[in-house]
């Protein structure tokens, strides 16, 4: 029972987390958001964000790796080891958020009305997709609420599937296609902007890398098949032989 409830306490901290990461990103009634005016000199604020950055980076990839994650679970139970990770990752997007240095300087600013809206309406998209792709897997799973839940009913939890469920069959990758949305589409990029994005979106290509190696070790060759057929980050229309992996964020 207190597994459950550090579960749903490290869920609550993913929420309010992820909330306040895209009301940062959209600058929607925050103070201090990622277009905000400048409040150190380039410098500074380049080496605190970088340092955010890979702080963000490093506890992403290393709690996800199997050899983190059997050394891990040497100390914790495995029926909060997920909860841990979403816990660390909440802590660390806030903190990525709350303690960015804006840096000013447009890189592009779009003033047609169409456009604005377009991009506004893909902002929100690319989050819509986040949540749905993990729905398609298990979003309760894969947020760390599942698994205490089945130890306090004694249940296994089940192997791993390789499988494709709704968008899985077009692109391998929706919930960070969502992320890339997100990042990508604001009517007006700052310098700061852009380097969250590019910093963002290069953990994403680091982290698909490790997480489809982890995948084919596991699939083989049915998931170099799947990789083969199917777009990493962005879908391709393709006719498609077999089923695919579930996937997991980090």
């Amino acid at each position: 029972m207190l597994a459950m409830l550090y579960s749903i306490a490290a869920y609550a901290m993913f929420v309010g987390s992820f909330a306040y990461a895209v009301f940062f990103l959209g600058n929607l009634g925050i103070a201090d958001s990622v277009d905000s005016a400048a409040r150190s000199s380039p410098p500074q604020a380049l080496a605190v964000n970088a340092a955010l950055l890979a702080l963000f980076a490093v506890q992403h990839s290393v709690m996800a790796r199997k050899g983190f994650k059997a050394w891990w679970t040497r100390i914790v139970s495995p029926a909060i080891e997920r909860s841990t990770f979403v816990l660390a990752a909440s802590l660390c997007l806030f903190l990525l958020c709350f303690f960015w240095q804006p840096i000013e300087g447009s890189v592009w600013s779009v003033t047609d009305r169409g456009a604005v809206f377009a991009l506004h309406a893909v902002f929100w998209a690319g989050w819509a997709l986040l949540f749905a792709a993990s729905f398609l897997i298990n979003h309760f799973e894969l947020f760390g609420l599942y698994q205490p839940y089945a130890a306090l009913l004694e249940k296994k939890i089940p192997e791993p599937e390789f499988r494709t469920p709704g968008l899985y069959k077009y692109v391998r990758h929706p919930i960070y296609l969502g992320f890339l949305m997100g990042m990508w589409s604001a009517p007006e990029m700052t310098v700061g902007h852009l380097l969250f994005a590019a910093g963002g979106t290069g953990y994403i290509l680091v982290g698909v890398w490790f997480e489809e190696r982890d995948l084919i070790a596991s699939f083989g060759e049915r998931y170099r098949a799947y990789r083969q057929q199917v777009g990493m980050l962005f879908p391709r229309f393709v006719r498609r032989a077999g089923t695919a992996p579930k996937e997991k964020m980090g």
